[in-house]
C-alpha cells in the first residue's frame, strides 16, 4: 500500500471507454459572458499593533493623511506614527449581469510590512476596473486566516495572517452594458477544446431543440443561430441548452507534480509493449577527521588530520518487468507496483517510458 499513498488514479467505474454525461453549462462559456476584475488600493485600520511601520512604508503615511484630510481633519506638520494601520490591495471579480446595489466578496493583501490583518476594518475603498472606472466600493471586517505571535527573540506565524477576505465587502455602483436580450447569434466556447466534444455539443442540441439550430465552427466553439426558431427570448433559450447532458471525449494525460510526488493518469492512458528495471545505487562519504596535538609543555603544534570514509552500495537488483501492449490504466499501475518502487521512482520510470516513445498520452510535468 505504500506505493499508492502518493499516487491519485483517476478513472471510471463504468463500462470501459465510457464516461458519464455531463451538462452543457459545466463544459462550455457562453462567449461574452464573463466576470471582470477590479483592484483597488486602500487602508485596513483597527489593528493590535500589527500594522506597517511607516518608517519603511511611507505611503501607508500619505493615503493616511490623505483620508484624515478628506475628513476635515488637519494633519500639516503634525508627527503621527499609528502602529495599527496596513496598506492592502483590494481585489473582487465583477460578475456578469451584476446590478447596482448587489453585493460581492473581496479579498485584502498587505503591500507593507504589516504582521497581521487579523481583527481589522477596512476603510471605504473604490474598486476600479482595467478602463480606470469605478465600478465597486468595499468596507468592512476583514476577516485573516492564521495567526502571528513574536517576542523579543522568537517569533511563531500560522498560516498567511497578512491576506484575508470580506464576504459581501462591496457593493456594485456602475454596470457593464450589455444586453444579452438582443443577441440572435450566440456562441458556446468549450472550456477544453476537442472536436468530438464539440461535435457531440453540436448533435446533442440539434437533437433536443431542432436541427440547424447549433453548428460546429472548431473544436472549441459552437454557433447557435437563435433565429432558425423564429422570435425567442434568447436567456430562456440559453436555459434549455446548458441543461443537456453530453459525454465529453478527455484526452489521454499524464499529470506529474514534483513537488508532492502526486501522479495522476487518465483513463485512455495507453502503453506499448515495454520491459522495465529499476534499481538505486548509494554513495556515501563520511568525514571524520582525528586532532592531534603534542604533550603538554612539549614543543609542536596541534594538526587537524582530515579522516574519509566513502562506500558505495548497490540495493540487490528486481531484474525487468514487462508491460504489454496496449495495456490499460490498471494494468500499467498493476506493472509498476509489482517493481516495489516509491512514488518518486515511479514519476522516473514514466518519464524515461514517455522518452522511449511507448507512453502514448500527453505527458505534464508541474
Amino acid at each position: 500500500m505504500r506505493f499508492l499513498c502518493l499516487i491519485l488514479i483517476l478513472f471510471s467505474l463504468a463500462s470501459p471507454g465510457l464516461t458519464a454525461p455531463v451538462r452543457i453549462k459545466d463544459l462550455a462559456n457562453i462567449d461574452g459572458v464573463r466576470g471582470n476584475d477590479l483592484v483597488g488600493y486602500g487602508l485596513v485600520v483597527g489593528l493590535n499593533g500589527s500594522g506597517d511601520s511607516l518608517r519603511n512604508s511611507p505611503f501607508t503615511e500619505e493615503i493616511m493623511a490623505g483620508l484624515l484630510e478628506r475628513l476635515g481633519v488637519n494633519v500639516t506638520d503634525e508627527a503621527f506614527r499609528p502602529k495599527n494601520v496596513a496598506a492592502v490591495i483590494v481585489t473582487a471579480t465583477l460578475p456578469p449581469f451584476a446590478r447596482s446595489g448587489s453585493q460581492i466578496d473581496v479579498s485584502v493583501a498587505a503591500i507593507g510590512d504589516a504582521k497581521s490583518l487579523l481583527g481589522g476594518t477596512l476603510v471605504m475603498t473604490p474598486l476600479n476596473a482595467a478602463d480606470g472606472e469605478i465600478y465597486a466600493v468595499a468596507q468592512g471586517s476583514v476577516l485573516a486566516g492564521g495567526a502571528e505571535a513574536s517576542g523579543k527573540a522568537a517569533s511563531v506565524v500560522q498560516g498567511v495572517p497578512t491576506t484575508g477576505a470580506i464576504p459581501s465587502g462591496a457593493r456594485i455602483e456602475r454596470e457593464v452594458a450589455f444586453d444579452f436580450s438582443q443577441m440572435t447569434n450566440l456562441r458556446l466556447a468549450l472550456r477544453n477544446p476537442d472536436f468530438t466534444t464539440a461535435a457531440r455539443v453540436e448533435a446533442a442540441i440539434n437533437r433536443k431543440l431542432g436541427r440547424g439550430l447549433a453548428e460546429l465552427v472548431d473544436s472549441g466553439t459552437i454557433v447557435i443561430d437563435s433565429t432558425v426558431l423564429g422570435r425567442v427570448n434568447p436567456a430562456r433559450l440559453m436555459g434549455q441548452i446548458e441543461n443537456i447532458t453530453v459525454e465529453p471525449e478527455m484526452a489521454a494525460r499524464v499529470v506529474i507534480d514534483h513537488k508532492s510526488g502526486t501522479i495522476v493518469m487518465g483513463e485512455d492512458v495507453r502503453i506499448s509493449r515495454v520491459a522495465v528495471s529499476q534499481g538505486n545505487l548509494t554513495l556515501r562519504v563520511r568525514e571524520t577527521p582525528v586532532v592531534s596535538q603534542p604533550n603538554p609543555f612539549a614543543p609542536g603544534e596541534t594538526v587537524t588530520l582530515p579522516r574519509t570514509q566513502a562506500e558505495i552500495t548497490q540495493e540487490p537488483g528486481i531484474g525487468f518487468a514487462e508491460i504489454t501492449g496496449e495495456s490499460s490504466l490498471s494494468d500499467v499501475v498493476a506493472g509498476l507496483n509489482a517493481l516495489g518502487i516509491r512514488p518518486r521512482d515511479m514519476i522516473d520510470i514514466l518519464k524515461a517510458v514517455h522518452a522511449a516513445g511507448a507512453l502514448h498520452a500527453e505527458f505534464i510535468v508541474n
